[in-house]
C-alpha cells in the first residue's frame, strides 16, 4: 500500500485553522492529505507537541531530530523512504510520488449560480 508519513514540528494542530491566523500552506497539505487518504493513500502524521512518542519510538525520527534539530522539520517520508525534510511538498510533487495528477489533490469549491432575478 503506498503511504505517507510526517513527522510535524510542534504546532497546536496540523490543519493550519487554528491560533490568531489562518496558515494557508499547512490548509493546503492538509487538504492534499485529505485527497491523498481518497487516493487509496495510508496518511501518518505525527505532531511533536501532540505525538512525542512517535517521534522516539521511530528510530529515523528520533536520529534526524538528535543530529538536526527540531528547526529542521517537518520530516516527511513517501512509502518508507525519505522525500524531504524542512518543509513540505507541492501537490505537484504528491502528485507525482503517488502517480496522480495534481489536479486530484485540490479541493473543488462548488460552483454556485445565483439568479439575480429572484433577489
Amino acid at each position: 500500500m503506498k503511504s505517507i508519513t510526517i513527522f510535524d514540528p510542534a504546532m497546536c494542530c496540523s490543519t493550519g485553522v487554528c491560533g490568531p491566523s489562518v496558515d494557508p500552506e499547512l490548509t493546503r497539505v492538509a487538504n492534499a492529505l485529505f485527497k491523498l487518504e481518497q487516493n487509496g493513500v495510508e496518511v501518518n502524521r505525527y505532531n511533536l507537541a501532540n505525538d512525542p512518542a512517535a517521534f522516539v519510538e521511530n528510530h529515523e525520527a528520533k536520529s534526524f531530530l538528535e543530529d538536526k534539530g527540531i528547526d529542521s522539520l517537518p520530516l516527511i517520508y513517501i512509502n518508507g523512504e525519505q522525500f524531504a525534510e524542512g518543509t513540505y511538498p507541492s501537490n505537484s510533487e504528491l502528485a507525482d510520488a503517488f502517480g496522480l495528477e495534481e489536479d486530484q489533490l485540490v479541493k473543488k469549491k462548488p460552483k454556485l449560480t445565483i439568479d439575480l432575478k429572484q433577489i
